[in-house]
């Protein structure tokens, strides 16, 4: 498949993996169980943005990335965003566990997991090892309206919560 496009339909049928946040297992050291996320069923009728990173606790992604994003969610909210997630090729336990290094409880970004980077392979945005790149979407109902990749692995200019906001 092609890189998506502004106007382009989200793809049907994504699944991505992760572990839902819960207050009884909010401790790091605590392990959920993975779960499928039908992210194209679940953002068919909500204004969404996911952001794509190459991998948990790495120094940009856990440095400037997410962080942005924790500190932007006010305003996203404020803007109309349903539903944040955040994406990478780690699997749904190490998302789970950075979820929690961040003190993101709840449903407040969804930190999902992009299993041997299928989705992003998919969409041609895999980084040069085959994992997940460094990208974002805004799907508004099931269509895009903003779809950025970086042009390296460690830029971010059209990724990073400043632009989404500015793009919303």
């Amino acid at each position: 498949m092609a890189p998506l496009n502004p106007g382009d339909s989200f793809p049907e049928d994504v699944v991505f993996s992760y572990i839902p946040w819960s207050e009884d297992k909010g401790d790091i050291t605590a392990c959920g169980i993975p779960i499928n996320y039908y992210a194209s069923k679940e953002w068919k009728d909500k204004k969404v943005v996911l952001f794509a990173l190459p991998g948990a606790f790495t120094p940009v992604c856990s440095a400037r990335h997410v962080p942005g994003y924790i500190e932007a969610l006010p305003k996203l909210r404020e803007k109309g965003v349903d539903v944040v997630a955040v994406l990478a090729y780690n699997d749904a336990y190490v998302m789970s566990a950075w979820g929690k290094a961040n003190q993101v409880t709840g449903d407040d970004i969804l930190f999902l997991s992009d299993p041997e980077a299928r989705f992003s392979k998919s969409i041609g945005w895999a980084d040069e090892e085959g994992r997940t790149g460094r990208f974002a979407l805004i799907i508004d109902h099931g269509k895009v309206t903003y779809a950025k990749r970086e042009r390296e692995k460690n830029v971010l200019e059209v990724s990073d919560a400043e632009s989404i906001l500015k793009a919303l």
